[in-house]
């Protein structure tokens, strides 16, 4: 029988464990060890960033055993599946989650940086430095600070302001990894180069024949590469990027839905409308005015 996998998201991860929180877009706790532990597979409805700061965890991410010890963080993207925790008696840690929007929202307009996430998917657990680890947790304590502080007019600006700054941080850490790590299997070099493309190229672009010519491979071996490496399609990443582009225009510009409709190359306004209903539950006028 297959077994049912239950979903989480911050505001139910809100009753886990004492916390500071931003509504439900951000949450920070330094006691992840008292969070209980399901006993079943969860689909992780959030961006996980946390560091392991004392004894040990294994778990098992799209079925993939993960091992962290104090000093390591770890980077857990949306919609990934964890199971099997086991924890050391004296497993301590802090934990950032982040929704997803919220996450694209801060992170949409710096490409390198998202594009090291994205490297951090197939890497999701990595080692730092102890001046990486003072970094991490100097940022941790200063947000959760700044939660605190409910009656600052701009609390939300300086939460988001404080994060995309850490952001930065955190992708340097990753990319510091990646530049003494192995060298890329050629399926993580094709996916890299993918996503690149996909990044430049998704207003106009939407074929996965087209990327999978411009890379010199067949559809079929793209949509494998991509798969094997990231879990999901080349069409789930190409609908991400658009999706991304789309909320950047309605949140940072007066342009009107048709004008973003037609810079995204969309044959009209109505066909847009419906796949952005169909990806984010709402319309983009919605969208706009949440």
């Amino acid at each position: 029988m297959k077994q049912l996998i239950k979903e989480s998201d911050i505001n139910r991860a809100k009753t886990w464990t004492v916390s500071a929180v931003l509504d439900n877009d951000l949450l920070l706790t330094e006691h992840i060890n008292e969070a209980p532990i399901p006993n079943e597979p969860r689909k992780m409805n959030f961006i996980i960033i946390g560091l392991c700061t004392k004894g040990r965890l294994k778990y098992q991410l799209d079925t993939q055993d993960q091992y962290i010890n104090a000093g390591d963080m770890i980077i857990v993207s949306e919609n990934r599946i964890i199971d099997k925790y086991e924890s050391s008696s004296d497993f301590e840690g802090l934990v950032m989650m982040i929704s997803i929007n919220f996450f694209h929202e801060i992170i949409q307009t710096v490409r390198d940086v998202n594009s090291l996430f994205i490297f951090a998917r197939s890497h999701p657990v990595i080692s730092l430095e102890n001046k990486e680890i003072e970094a991490f947790k100097e940022y941790f304590h200063v947000i959760q600070k700044r939660l605190g502080d409910k009656g600052n007019f701009f609390r939300r600006d300086l939460i988001r302001s404080l994060l995309l700054a850490m952001l930065y941080d955190v992708g340097n850490f990753i990319y510091r990894f990646k530049e003494t790590d192995r060298p890329q299997t050629r399926a993580e070099s094709f996916f890299t180069r993918f996503i690149k493309m996909v990044e430049e190229h998704c207003k106009h672009e939407r074929r996965v024949g087209w990327y999978a010519l411009q890379l010199g491979i067949t559809p079929k071996y793209l949509s494998e590469t991509v798969k094997s490496v990231s879990k999901r399609t080349p069409n789930q990443w190409i609908d991400n990027y658009v999706l991304m582009e789309i909320r950047v225009m309605l949140k940072n510009s007066t342009k009107s839905v048709k004008e973003i409709s037609n810079e995204m190359n969309f044959p009209n306004q109505s066909f847009m409308g419906r796949f952005f209903k169909e990806h984010m539950g709402m319309t983009p006028r919605e969208y706009r005015r949440s």
